[in-house]
């Protein structure tokens, strides 16, 4: 995650989308996956930067935690 934010940081990013995926396949929503999504929506609000999405991309689709209304 440090990686993410130093990178907004560097380029005077506004807003960041962040993506990873599931290579196993699968779109289901892991405990990691939405403890990472609290810790990095809370680190960039306190950076005044929006998180627009993050998506989950696997071999069945995506997952777009915006679309699901959890950002």
């Amino acid at each position: 995650m440090s990686c993410i934010l130093k990178h907004a940081l560097h380029w005077n990013a506004t807003a960041i989308i962040v993506t990873h995926n599931h290579p196993s396949g699968y779109l289901v929503l892991s405990q990691n996956d939405k403890r990472v999504r609290r810790k990095l929506s809370a680190a960039v609000d306190s950076l005044d930067i929006n998180l627009l999405d993050h998506l989950i991309v696997a071999r069945s689709g995506y997952f777009s935690f915006s679309d699901q209304g959890l950002l």
